[in-house]
Order: structure tokens, then C-alpha cells, then sequence
């Protein structure tokens, strides 16, 4: 083949012959390229490696900076959050981070005392953003400051959740949607730096990141109790972490946790979401009246949903001035924590939401009066009952 001009096209030979030449001419030009290629190659390498880190690394690091931080919990927080808090507060102390654990509202419903005891948590309560033990704040479960007077103005350092929402950390997000469990994603950080879950009786290696029998107890009991002990809402991740986390637990702690006594007055208002039910179709909701205790809704929502041709519930009640509400849904017609959202959306002040399977929320009374439209001595909660059935329906 010939070349414009006449010549032939170069053989290899040709130019390794010609390269050496260049090179034996221009040695210091020839170093500079070669240089300037490994420079190139380790900063691509190094770029990869930074930006496929896993996230547990990436939330450790950003724990190292900072002094010291709040892990807050969501309002009346569950064995999940409560697990979570404490697996991020390892974490953090791992660094050097001090860190502090706190929530608001209340932590009433036998298993969350019983998880909070039996792991002997030290939990602190808050009222109002000045209570806060740090500006540093991490969200865990939840990825919106709620519950207490000053919240909607924090801006939250990192965030760990698998809620839907809106919240993000100014540092860290890390919110997955499709796990049953926001103690599957600590529990993956722990295993993504190596940590080794270390049995009760085990003594724990002193120069490697180990992850205490309390730790995993609390991360296992977390991920079975957001999922029905494995049977709803899982991802492949739940069983994965489940099996890291199996090594270190304390067997005796999970029995006593899952296993608390129960006040005569939540076994009162299942008793009332049983019998007041109100059923249209297949769906049912059921108003249990005044109450003390506003965990006893979602174990009263619970036990309505073991009902023969019943596919979704809504059971509420009334707290001194707001209406607690908590729904189950195993039809796949009916998002739970939208349908719920939806109940609520013209009530200032309400908040609720969820997933598919499970939702709950929180209605002001005074509000939900004005956005009826009554006054307060004729409005009626039936008036609320209908707007859950019509949000159950699609008929919003």
C-alpha cells in the first residue's frame, strides 16, 4: 500500500527504530512524558477508588471530623431506630467522635422499653432544639428533624434512613428505600470496614474494628422487628445482613426483648380496635378512642389485620390534643403510607406517611376541625374515619 507521495506505510519496526532514536536524542523530554502518563494513571486510580468507596467508610470519615455529635432519633423511636443510634455511636466513638443519643416524644410500647432496658441505651430526651448536645446532629430512620419545637430548623449533618422523603445531610445521605430495615444499612457499613461481630463471651481483638454482642444483638432485633422477623418488606440485603450480624449475637437478651409483658391497657385498645371496627369492602378502620399510650395503635393495627377478608387497616386514637394513626396494608392496591399522607394532606400541621405495607402519622384535633369546616362542638371523628376510607379507595 502506498502513501500520498509515493512512500510505503511504516512497519513497527520502523517506528520502534524511530522512537529509540527520538529517545536517545531527547532523553529529559522522553522521562517527562513517561512521568507525566504514571502521574495521569495514579491520579485516574486513586479518583476510582475515592468515588467507589463503600459508605460505611464514607460515614466514618465524616464522623472524624467533627468533635463530637448527636444521633437523633425519630419521635417515639422503635428497636430499629434505637439500634441504629447505637451502631452509628460505635462508629463515631471508634474515631474519637463523642457521641450522644437522643429523641423525642416517648418510648411506651413494651418493646421498645424492653429493648432500651435489656441493652441498657442511654437515651436522652429532647423538647426543644436548645436541648440538642451538639450542633453535629445524624439522623438516623428518619430524614427530617420532627417532633419538637425548633426542629424544621435544623440542618442535619449526615442522614440514614430507608423512609421516603426529602431530607438529606449536608455531608452524608444515605437513604435506601427498598430495605425493610434502617439496621441493614448500619449493619453493611460495619461489614463493609471489616468490623468482626464478637459473642458475649468473646474478648474482643484490641487493634481491630470490632462490632460488640450489644451492637449486633440490637442491629438483628432492629432488622426483625421492621420486617416481621423476616416475613414482610425484606430485601436479599435483611438476610445478609442478618447472617454478618448472627455471630455476635446474645440469644438470651433477643428472648428477653421480644418476649416483654404487656400493659392491661394495650391489650384494652386491641380489644376496642377489634370490636369498633368500622368495615367497608375489604378494608377496615377502627377509632379506639382516648388513650395514655400511643404505641398501643400500631400493636392494635397489628392484630386488625389478622382478620379474615380484611386487606388494609387504619386504627387511631386520640392522645390529649392530636390524633395518633397507624395502617397495615397487605393489598396491592392500597400504598399504606401514601393513602395515609393523602388522609391528612389538608389538615395543617399533620404529618404521616410510611411504605407500601406500613404507614402511620400524627393529626392535630384543632386542625383537623378548621380543614372540616365544623365547628368544634359539631365536628365528629367519623367525619376523619370516612376521609382514611376514601383515601383507602383512591377516592381523593
Amino acid at each position: 500500500m502506498e502513501f500520498p507521495g509515493g512512500g510505503s506505510a511504516p512497519t513497527a519496526r520502523s517506528l520502534v527504530r524511530e522512537v529509540e532514536a527520538y529517545s536517545a536524542t531527547n532523553p529529559v523530554l522522553v522521562a517527562v512524558a513517561v512521568l507525566g502518563v504514571v502521574v495521569v494513571a495514579v491520579s485516574l486510580w486513586l479518583v476510582v477508588r475515592w468515588i467507589r468507596r463503600p459508605m460505611g467508610a464514607r460515614l466514618r470519615r465524616a464522623l472524624a471530623k467533627r468533635d463530637e455529635i448527636v444521633v437523633l432519633m425519630h419521635p417515639n423511636p422503635d428497636p430499629d431506630a434505637m439500634a441504629c443510634a447505637v451502631g452509628v455511636a460505635h462508629l463515631a466513638e471508634a474515631v474519637g467522635t463523642d457521641a450522644t443519643l437522643q429523641y423525642s416524644g416517648q418510648i411506651r410500647h413494651q418493646e421498645n422499653r424492653a429493648f432500651r432496658t435489656v441493652l441498657d441505651l442511654d437515651l436522652e430526651s429532647v423538647d426543644d432544639v436548645t436541648d440538642l448536645a451538639a450542633s453535629t446532629i445524624v439522623l438516623v430512620d428518619h430524614n427530617t428533624p420532627r417532633g419538637f419545637d425548633g426542629a424544621e430548623r435544623i440542618e442535619p449533618y449526615a442522614v440514614i434512613d430507608h423512609h421516603p422523603g426529602n431530607g438529606t445531610g449536608e455531608v452524608f445521605t444515605d437513604k435506601r428505600t427498598s430495605y425493610g430495615a434502617c439496621s441493614t444499612i448500619v449493619a453493611e457499613y460495619f461489614r463493609d470496614l471489616g468490623a468482626d461481630p464478637i459473642g458475649p463471651d468473646a474478648v474482643p481483638p484490641e487493634n481491630d474494628l470490632a462490632l460488640p454482642s450489644l451492637v449486633a444483638t440490637g442491629l438483628i432485633y432492629g432488622i426483625q422487628s421492621d420486617t416481621k422477623h423476616l416475613t414482610n418488606g425484606c430485601s436479599e440485603a435483611e438476610f445478609d445482613a442478618s447472617a454478618f450480624l448472627y455471630r455476635g449475637i446474645d440469644e438470651h437478651r433477643l428472648d428477653r426483648i421480644a418476649n416483654p409483658q404487656v400493659s392491661a391497657e394495650v391489650l384494652e385498645v386491641k380489644s376496642r380496635a377489634i370490636t369498633d371496627r368500622e368495615v367497608r369492602g375489604s378494608f377496615a378502620v377502627s377509632n379506639v378512642g382516648e388513650l395514655s399510650n400511643a404505641d398501643a395503635i400500631p400493636q392494635a393495627a397489628d392484630e386488625l389485620m389478622q382478620l379474615e377478608g380484611i386487606t388494609a387497616v387504619v386504627v387511631y386514637g386520640r392522645r390529649e390534643d392530636a390524633l395518633h394513626l397507624s395502617g397495615r396494608s397487605r393489598d396491592d392496591r392500597v400504598h399504606m403510607g401514601r393513602a395515609l399522607q393523602e388522609a391528612v394532606d389538608d389538615i395543617p400541621g399533620a404529618n404521616a406517611g410510611g411504605h407500601a405495607r406500613m404507614g402511620g402519622g400524627r393529626v392535630p384535633v384543632e386542625s383537623a376541625i378548621v380543614a372540616g369546616g365544623s365547628e368544634v362542638g359539631l365536628w365528629s371523628e367519623q367525619q376523619f374515619t370516612d376521609d382514611v376510607f376514601d383515601a383507602l379507595s383512591g377516592n381523593v
